[in-house]
């Protein structure tokens, strides 16, 4: 809103400054400062009552050390994230842009259904929570709505030096046009097109393009946003992680959405996607603003209101600046976490069906809590994984270079 308000002052009475919010550094700096004030100050705000409400996390007893300590805190604190992102992306952000009308609705989905999820746990007495198969239509329901938005919507296009596969003449590097083009890290030719899944086996095949698509927009988005809940099982952990996903795609979508530094680095130029950049700047504050509650121990749990949205977020901004495949690398912690659950679950029902017990690969998955299992204390493994967090990052900004 400040951004058109500063854009009128500044065409109608040329009032000194206000052309710097015409500058996408100078919005973000001002998101980031917001969101961490939001966070921090009404956090505490939030937490109060919360705590007087009495809406605290039960805790199931998994013979952790410690964590008996831990019952009656108060969780639902994703509100506190959702309320310091979405304020100052309302403020200092372009309303019209498709990516932040995108990212916006998937904050408010996302954290609709998570909050459905607590609040059946906390005021219904069911620790399951929202059944699995009603997470799994909202994770669904908004795959098939970004990726028919990213897919048929006419202003999400890119400039590339190339063109367009299909044309056969070349194209000026300032034209935009649609395509389902993405890019793949560690190779040459990093450009890899989703309809190159389907044309291979008839070029007539090329229309239906968008049911590829939609479907990888589908599973990348249920993948990374249960990867983001799982993961959200000690103090600090899901928190400081995805801060470090989220800061790191921010880096993508800025040189992304600048024609000089896409080309310097040879890679695709996507317009108007730099404008994502205040949210991931909003987002990213109101995540560092939630540890200064959540790192242990923590004084509020972000539940699945908010582990349930940075999932989503994370997925929709990786899809927007064409670096989904770059998931694995940059949701590495995510990723490990999804996967000790699904070898454990697999392997103890293997066992058991072939020798009639079922035996274990971890000592108890998630991951996280193998280690607590094995002795390592709480905050020791929280900053462990930050920092493996902190090298993979590293790694997915490298891949702008290696080729």
């Amino acid at each position: 809103m400040l951004y058109y308000l500063f854009e009128y002052l500044e065409n109608q009475y040329q009032i000194p400054g206000a052309s710097l919010f015409t500058y996408i550094s100078f919005r973000a700096a001002a998101a980031v400062i917001l969101s961490l004030l939001i966070s921090t100050i009404f956090g505490k705000k939030i937490i109060d009552f919360l705590s007087k409400k009495q809406i605290g996390e039960s805790i199931r007893d998994l013979g952790l050390e410690g964590q008996n300590e831990k019952q009656g805190t108060p969780t639902m604190g994703g509100l506190i994230i959702l309320l310091a992102t979405i304020v100052p992306v309302l403020l200092f952000a372009k309303l019209n842009n498709i990516y932040i009308i995108l990212l916006i609705i998937t904050l408010l989905w996302m954290g609709i259904i998570g909050f459905i999820d607590d609040y059946i746990k906390l005021f219904k007495n069911n620790k399951k929570g929202l059944r699995g198969k009603y997470k799994i239509i909202g994770q669904l329901g908004l795959g098939l709505f970004v990726g028919a938005t990213l897919f048929f919507h006419p202003e999400v296009t890119v400039k590339d030096q190339n063109g367009p596969k299909t044309n056969i003449n070349p194209i000026n590097v300032f034209e935009e046009y649609k395509s389902t083009e993405t890019t793949i890290p560690f190779v040459k030719d990093n450009v890899f097109d989703y309809s190159d899944l389907i044309t291979w086996i008839s070029p007539n095949l090329e229309p239906y393009t968008w049911i590829v698509f939609i479907f990888f927009v589908v599973l990348i988005i249920s993948a990374v946003s249960n990867g983001a809940n799982l993961t959200d099982g000690l103090d600090g952990l899901a928190a400081g992680s995805s801060a470090i996903i989220v800061l790191t795609l921010g880096v993508f979508s800025w040189v992304s959405g600048n024609i000089i530094f896409s080309e310097y680095l040879n890679i695709m130029y996507i317009p108007r996607i730099g404008e994502i950049t205040i949210f991931i700047a909003a987002f990213a504050g109101a995540l560092v603003g939630f540890l200064w509650y959540n790192t242990y121990p923590a004084q509020v749990f972000m539940g699945d209101t908010g582990s349930l949205t940075i999932g989503g977020i994370i997925a929709v901004i990786s899809i927007a600046v064409r670096k989904e495949w770059l998931i694995p690398l940059i949701c590495g912690i995510f990723l490990i976490e999804n996967l000790s659950v699904m070898i454990q679950v697999f392997y103890f029902k293997y066992t058991r069906k072939k020798f009639g017990k079922g035996r274990r690969v971890f000592l108890m998955s998630p991951l996280h809590h193998h280690f607590q299992k094995k002795g390592y204390h709480e905050s020791k493994i929280v900053t462990r994984f930050w920092i493996v967090g902190i090298i993979l990052a590293i790694l997915s900004i490298i891949t702008l270079k290696i080729r």
